[in-house]
């Protein structure tokens, strides 16, 4: 197995990430890049833990973290393998984070949009449907920040993602719901990519106006086009943005 960073490199330098989750980061990151192919055997726990400068214990709690993320599997005496990325669970929030903080897998975006695609359309028509007065006011307050801060800063990300949360709440549908971090973090991390290099051109908070416009009119098939039109631009622009 290569090295994920120089022996000692696991400190203060980590800031709020523990030992264990800054190795897991790592090690989770070199699967995601290719470093580690799908079947690799990784070396042993006293080996890997000695060449990082850790203690086994802060190793072994990385590993069951990929373990519970689908990356990893290890089994006595056969060791600790890298799994196909079918089994991955692509959608974990952490996972994402590690996805996009250097180049996406192109093909892997599409999935993220389509996936979107699907769900989100949805969950606007639902929420025009059933939203209450106090969703509406907690989408209301993300579009005054986004508005407010741009989807450049990490303020009007946040409201973004709080905007696109609040539907999903508003559909009042728990297998909904249970996708809003998800769906939550894919909107994060695409837009904090899409603005990394430089700002783009065009303003996306038109297109979410569209959408709590029909939601506040309880328009469902106004709210389900405006959301599938809102994200057919946003993927346009990061199409651009992969193209830089």
């Amino acid at each position: 197995m290569g090295s994920v960073r120089k022996e000692g490199q696991f400190g203060t330098d980590e800031g709020a990430l523990r030992i264990h989750q800054a190795i897991a980061r790592d090690l989770g990151t070199a699967i995601l890049t290719g470093k580690h192919k799908p079947g690799d055997l990784f070396e042993g726990e006293i080996e890997a833990a000695e060449r990082l400068g850790v203690s086994r214990t802060a190793y072994r709690e990385a590993v069951r973290i990929l373990i519970a993320k689908g990356m990893l599997e290890s089994r006595p005496k056969a060791g600790t393998r890298v799994l196909p990325r079918a089994r991955w669970n692509v959608l974990d929030p952490e996972m994402l984070a590690w996805m996009f903080a250097g180049e996406p897998d192109r093909a892997f975006i599409r999935d993220l949009f389509e996936l979107r695609g699907v769900i989100e359309p949805a969950a606007a028509e639902f929420a025009a449907r059933r939203r209450t007065d106090d969703q509406l006011a907690v989408m209301d307050t993300a579009l005054g920040e986004m508005r407010r801060y741009g989807l450049s800063t990490p303020e009007g990300r946040a409201a973004d993602q709080r905007f696109h949360h609040a539907i999903l709440s508003a559909a009042h549908n728990d297998a909904l719901a249970a996708l809003a971090s998800s769906v939550g973090a894919a909107v994060s991390w695409t837009t904090t990519f899409k603005h990394r290099k430089k700002l783009l051109p065009r303003d996306p908070l038109p297109d979410h106006q569209a959408v709590h416009k029909a939601i506040a009119a309880r328009d469902t098939a106004a709210a389900r086009d405006a959301m599938a039109e809102l994200l057919r631009l946003a993927l346009a622009d990061m199409d651009i943005a992969l193209s830089e």
